[in-house]
């Protein structure tokens, strides 16, 4: 048996942030922006919308495409760091508001969940385990975004996506996946408080240690390292080269990252 993607649907807020918005919020300019992150507007959520809603309608498109009722699913991994609450799982959220009646949970990978999500329904797929796996990958950035950081506010926005895979007989479909893992410095990308470690109280609120913090030309080397790595291991595991590549597309998170990783 083999996994394929086989329906795939995307959800954004209306509402758009423009780099000249953040002109008259923080001190920075759109060509600062654009030409150091490639990025001229973002979503951004209204008070009432949050990863569920997202993921909701990211997922009815996506079944829509697949031509699958709800019913159909056999499980649904959604993969987020600002889920509706820190629990129930958000997952189960959308299973209820889909009208699906299989298990679902979330998974937390960050900028990877889609990735962790996918090579996990892969894994269910081929194995019999199930047929049809909804995969959602779904951030509300905005709402734990520092608008006074220049470092972060310009980058992250929001938004979902998801795919359903499915099994078929037919050869294809995922052919290679590589994961890692590196926690040994989460203070380069992290948000602190808000955890078991440190609860939020009203003196980290006022340092807004709530919010992301990032520490980017570290993260920007790793990224750029880390990416041309997983590539190759992904292309060996498919038996493939990058000459037999028509389509790259890779994680939007800053021009450079994706420049240079191309070079690689």
């Amino acid at each position: 048996m083999y996994s394929a993607i086989t329906g795939w649907g995307m959800a954004v807020p209306e509402k758009i942030l423009t780099n000249a918005d953040l002109e008259r919020i923080v001190d920075t300019s759109d060509d600062w922006i654009v030409s150091r992150t490639g990025i001229r507007e973002r979503h951004v959520a209204a008070p009432d919308e949050t990863a569920s809603t997202l993921a909701i309608r990211a997922a009815q498109e996506a079944l829509a495409c697949a031509h699958l009722a709800p019913t159909d699913l056999d499980m649904i991994i959604l993969g987020t760091v600002t889920g509706d609450y820190s629990f129930p799982a958000t997952a189960c959220l959308v299973q209820d508001a889909l009208g699906a009646t299989c298990p679902a949970f979330d998974i937390q990978a960050a900028c990877t969940g889609w990735i962790y999500g996918t090579v996990m329904a892969h894994q269910f797929v081929i194995t019999g385990a199930a047929r049809h796996v909804l995969v959602i990958g779904v951030e509300v950035l905005s709402k734990i975004t520092d608008m006074r950081d220049r470092g972060t506010c310009v980058l992250f926005g929001d938004g979902a996506g998801a795919t359903v895979v499915s099994a078929t007989e037919t050869p294809g479909g995922v052919l290679g996946w590589t994961l890692g893992a590196d926690g040994a410095r989460p203070e380069q990308l992290y948000r602190k408080a808000g955890g078991s470690k440190y609860p939020i109280t009203r003196d980290n609120l006022d340092s807004h240690d709530p919010y992301i913090h990032m520490m980017g030309s570290e993260v920007f080397k790793f990224a750029t390292r880390t990416m041309g790595t997983a590539m190759e291991e992904a292309l060996a595991k498919a038996g493939l080269t990058a000459h037999d590549i028509d389509l790259f597309i890779p994680h939007q998170a800053n021009l450079r990252n994706i420049e240079a990783a191309s070079k690689r």
